[in-house]
């Protein structure tokens, strides 16, 4: 029985929500023991001792809200802040403005910083910045718009780290998710050498035999073994291909530094890509050699079908009117703005003016569907024929125009 792989995904997240966990609760404890050393300082100390008792209670209520991303909610985000921004600003009614101008602490103190780190956590630099800009204003604020240098660099501190968290954060996650694809390749390739493995022990062997073998009696024999060749190639092409379904292309630059997310699918209708490779590869065979570039191909669905159907179009007139021996190349060219596939063949070629005389006759083939189909793509079908020489029709895709 084959073995069976499994792809262990580990968040890089879940350490700094467990890291944030400890930090709000330490960080409580800490803003605690700093007001009851500075009890009899306070103008008012019940206000904040009331203030302090209401952050005791949500720090130890929400302690499991912070536990991971799901948990923490945007809702839950907005609250958080909201209660660490009304300790700042209430910091001026509970404490005298000597200790305040001096830089004392806000009654929160860098329990704060808590609140801006889970907006890092949760949803990048951006979401930092827009949290650590709130808090700065209240600091600013209570200070009556002139606020002590250390003021200044304490907010100046939590806005540069926060936003520098979050970054890093986005960053692992296009990390973790690459990394996560590179596993299932790795996991899809080593079923792939198996299966190869298996069939070159049975299947391409008896296919070779056959041809072999066909060859030798010569006859019908022949023929079959003829069949049975060209099933060889096409079945190693296969193999060597990968064996693998559509990969369909999708960005999301929410991923940060992940640029492409290629997913493996079936191909149908839809929005999004498709590599084109995946779609031209099956035609590969003994007498059609298929050349592709090393990295994806993608163009939208529509488009990507369209010019595989225009490709298999030139395929059938070569087939059709090159004769049973002629040869058949495809290349796929990938140029950024646009993508060109090629079909050339050794046939006798087309004699001049025969194409408008095929069409004359309601032959549309040529006609239709290669060039009808390349200008809905918007874009260009040029044949090249020579008699004696063979034919070679040029497909032009442009990226900006396709839909």
């Amino acid at each position: 029985m084959a073995k069976r792989e499994r792809v262990v995904r580990m968040s890089v997240e879940q350490p700094l929500w467990r890291a944030l966990t400890a930090y709000r609760l330490l960080t409580m404890v800490y803003a605690v023991l700093l007001f009851g050393f500075a009890y009899q300082r306070f103008d008012r100390p019940k206000v904040a001792a009331g203030y302090l008792l209401c952050l005791v209670v949500w720090t130890l209520a929400t302690h499991r809200r912070v536990a991971n991303a799901a948990s923490c909610t945007k809702g839950f985000l907005g609250a958080d802040l909201t209660v660490a921004i009304v300790g700042v600003l209430l910091t001026p009614i509970a404490d005298t403005h000597e200790r305040i101008a001096a830089g004392g602490p806000t009654l929160p103190s860098i329990w704060t910083a808590g609140s801006v780190l889970a907006f890092a956590i949760k949803g990048g630099w951006r979401w930092a910045g827009f949290a650590s800009t709130f808090v700065a204003a209240a600091n600013v604020i209570i200070h009556g718009g002139n606020p002590t240098r250390d003021t200044l660099h304490n907010v100046l501190l939590v806005w540069v780290a926060s936003i520098a968290i979050g970054y890093v954060v986005e960053v692992a996650r296009a990390s973790e998710a690459t990394l996560a694809r590179a596993l299932e390749i790795e996991a899809a390739t080593r079923e792939r050498e198996r299966l190869a493995r298996d069939i070159h022990d049975g299947v391409l062997q008896v296919l070779a035999m056959v041809q072999r073998r066909g060859t030798e009696l010569g006859g019908e024999a022949a023929e079959l073994g003829r069949m049975a060749g060209e099933q060889e190639v096409a079945l190693r092409t296969l193999v060597s291909s990968g064996l693998v379904h559509t990969c369909r292309i999708s960005r999301d630059e929410s991923l940060g530094a992940l640029v492409d997310a290629y997913e493996v699918d079936e191909p149908g209708d839809g929005d999004g890509e498709l590599d084109l490779r995946t779609l031209l590869a099956p035609h590969a065979g003994s007498r059609v050699s298929f050349a592709e570039p090393g990295t994806p191909v993608p163009l939208p669905v529509p488009a990507a079908k369209e010019l595989a159907a225009a490709v298999g179009a030139a395929l059938d007139n070569v087939r059709r009117h090159a004769g049973e021996g002629a040869r058949a190349w495809i290349l796929v060219e990938d140029w950024g703005d646009e993508v060109i596939v090629t079909v050339r063949d050794d046939g006798p070629g087309i004699p001049a003016g025969r194409l408008d005389q095929a069409e004359g006759e309601g032959r549309m083939g040529v006609a239709l569907s290669i060039r009808g189909r390349l200008r809905d793509l918007g874009g260009t079908a040029e044949l090249v024929s020579v008699p004696g020489q063979g034919t070679e029709v040029e497909l032009k895709v442009p990226r900006g125009r396709t839909q």
